[in-house]
């Protein structure tokens, strides 16, 4: 007899069932999805889509709904260390057993209909929602928007958190054609709170032509930010001294922001008190969003940003931490999967880092490139020859962190960042 599937069994099977790791589009998952009997997964919903802060504003919104009593589930992609970090119901992490018995049930629908890893795991997803009774669900987008998987559903509310050049090989080489895709996630009649201000003429366009009210920061609302605090102002809250949150980038308060707003737009929303929102802004951390932790006695901080928006983002706390501390160093342990933009990442924090020790992913991904490679990329788009030893090259992730680690003085700074790919194998159980 064959003994039952564990849930890595599961995992490897899945990722063979499809001949492309991404095929987006709505058809076929959405027939598997009818095939379920296609519940509502919650009583409400907000999705959440961009480029980068998806992971951040979907935790603000879960923390923040479940401080006012309401039950959420919260799904994200993708994980750092294991599966079940995707699918949280009440803040915890969905067991083995409930995922195998639940990937059964997607499989049996299945039949013929070929998914993808996404596709299958979403659906998954959607339906552990379905039967946990949930008040609230937020769903961040995989990849763009408009032909993700998780777009099957038609949110109360959609969050789009920022728009700029990532996945252009899927979302076109235009903040424009990438807007578009994003604003795919928008229903008619439904709000969509826009967290920035440069919002792109085809978000605009897309929402008017639906119906769709758009409600963009800076416009709409306004934030503004503080020594030690900072405040919102809109016409569904309008909140005073609130105080910034533990995950130090200066844009996890508009992350905040957007997540206060989504659920004051709700067709039926939580009755929001200042007092538990503060208290979550001071406590929730997302993993691997600047992410302090102690790696053999040093403060070690862990971001996934790994395209030239986030690399901004990361130069902008580097910059306040910099001033706190000038005399101090910073060392980056950093690599990226090969499709990214190495020239945009250097750009952004050519200024910021005194030190680079890279590593390659080419064993741990079919995207990755070896440690030499990234190297030299790293060296031509910092303006260096190839054997300029602010970029060093090491085997693996673990020899470039302990690299850092023995070159790094006390007060200096060290910095991992870069592909989950690259945290997965360096975060702490």
């Amino acid at each position: 007899m064959n003994e039952p599937w564990q849930l890595s069994d599961w995992l490897r099977f899945l990722q063979t069932q499809h001949p492309t790791e991404i095929e987006l589009g709505l058809e076929r998952v959405r027939a598997v999805w009818e095939r379920l009997g296609a519940p509502s997964v919650a009583a409400q919903t907000i999705i959440v889509a961009g480029t980068n802060g998806k992971g951040s504003t979907v935790g603000f919104i879960d923390a923040l709904a479940r401080a006012h009593g309401w039950r959420v589930g919260r799904y994200t992609s993708p994980h750092l260390q294991h599966f079940n970090e995707r699918i949280a119901v009440q803040g915890e992490d969905v067991s083995d057993a409930r995922l195998i018995a639940t990937f059964e049930r997607v499989r049996a629908a299945q039949a013929d209909t070929r998914l993808t890893y996404f596709e299958f795991t979403t659906l998954a997803a959607f339906l552990i929602f379905a039967e946990s009774a949930l008040d609230l669900a937020v769903l961040e987008v995989g990849l763009g928007g408009r032909l993700d998987a998780v777009n099957l559903i038609d949110a109360d509310v959609a969050v789009l958190t920022s728009v700029d050049l990532d996945h252009q090989d899927w979302l076109g080489d235009t903040r424009e054609s990438i807007g578009f895709e994003k604003a795919g996630v928008f229903r008619p009649g439904n709000p969509a709170i826009v967290g920035f201000a440069d919002v792109p003429d085809s978000v605009r366009q897309h929402a008017a032509q639906i119906g769709a009210p758009v409600f963009v920061r800076g416009e709409s609302d306004r934030v503004t930010v503080l020594a030690d605090t900072w405040s919102l102002q809109s016409d569904v809250l309008s909140w005073l001294d609130l105080p910034k949150p533990l995950m130090p980038a200066p844009v996890q308060v508009q992350n905040a922001a957007s997540a206060l707003l989504a659920l004051a737009r709700l067709p039926r929303p939580p009755a929001l008190s200042q007092d538990p929102c503060a208290d979550v802004f001071l406590h929730m951390q997302t993993r691997g969003r600047l992410q302090t932790l102690a790696i053999q006695g040093r403060d070690v901080v862990f971001d996934v940003g790994h395209n030239p928006e986030a690399a901004r983002a990361l130069a902008a706390w580097l910059a306040v931490e910099q001033k706190r501390a000038p005399e101090a160093l910073t060392f980056a342990v950093f690599s990226v999967l090969a499709d990214k933009d190495i020239a945009g990442i250097a750009e952004a924090l050519s200024e910021s880092i005194d030190l680079w020790f890279v590593c390659g992913l080419d064993t741990f991904s079919t995207r990755g490139r070896s440690a030499e490679a990234l190297a030299n990329a790293l060296r031509r788009a910092l303006g260096m020859g190839p054997t300029a030893q602010i970029v060093r090259a090491h085997e693996s992730p673990s020899a470039a962190l302990q690299a850092a680690l023995e070159t790094a003085n006390d007060q200096d700074r060290i910095l991992v960042f870069g592909s989950f790919v690259l945290l997965e194998q360096l975060l702490p159980s």
